[in-house]
């Protein structure tokens, strides 16, 4: 293969030079660090434009880790801030819905002040609470629990008093006050009547 010359029919042209490595490949053979990394010095740079290359890229590094600081404190600021804001609204959709059930309670009452059948006005408040009921364990898993004869556990009810009763093991004699889970934790526990074992 023929070798590439000059006009002038003088040395064969190899590869193009750098403006910073004048001296073509030779030199770069020469010289382990020409172009070995990135952003390596060149081969003849002064101490001034070391120094100011140098500079430069000290500048760049501060303007980077201070433009990474403050996104990271904007981050962490916008988490804070949703995360309150999930604290502070998390009931909305819950209360939203029970706004139905307290404007049929208004209703109630209205009505029970002009009434002349209390039955009416039981009849009222009993469709309003079975309605409300009803929200509470179809969309928000909510069950309440405790009734006479219950097997006694101390896991689900709140013993208040105990008698002792002619049965094999203990039960709810009474239910002063019910239970509720949600889902399968009790987030309140049934107040009862034990009834013991003689």
């Amino acid at each position: 293969m023929e070798e590439k010359t000059t006009a002038q029919g003088g040395e064969p042209q190899g590869e193009e030079t750098t403006a910073a490595g004048a001296t073509g490949a030779g030199l770069a053979e020469d010289n382990p660090l020409s172009g070995a990394e990135e952003g390596a010095a060149p081969a003849e740079e002064t101490p001034e434009e070391a120094v100011a290359r140098l500079t430069a890229e000290n500048e760049d590094l501060k303007e980077q880790l201070l433009r990474r600081a403050a996104d990271f404190d904007n981050y962490r600021k916008r988490m804070i801030r949703e995360k309150q804001d999930a604290f502070d609204y998390a009931n909305a959709e819950l209360l939203k819905d029970l706004l139905d059930s307290l404007d049929n309670f208004d209703r109630a009452l209205e009505a029970a002040q002009g009434a002349s059948d209390i039955k009416t006005v039981v009849e009222g408040i009993e469709m309003t609470k079975k309605r409300l009921v009803s929200l509470l364990e179809t969309k928000y898993n909510l069950a309440s629990y405790g009734e006479p004869g219950d097997p006694f556990s101390p896991d689900e009810h709140e013993a208040i008093a105990s008698v002792p009763a002619k049965i094999p093991e203990p039960l709810c004699g009474e239910v002063y006050l019910k239970g509720y889970k949600l889902k399968d934790r009790v987030i309140r526990h049934a107040k009862v009547l034990v009834n013991m074992p003689e």
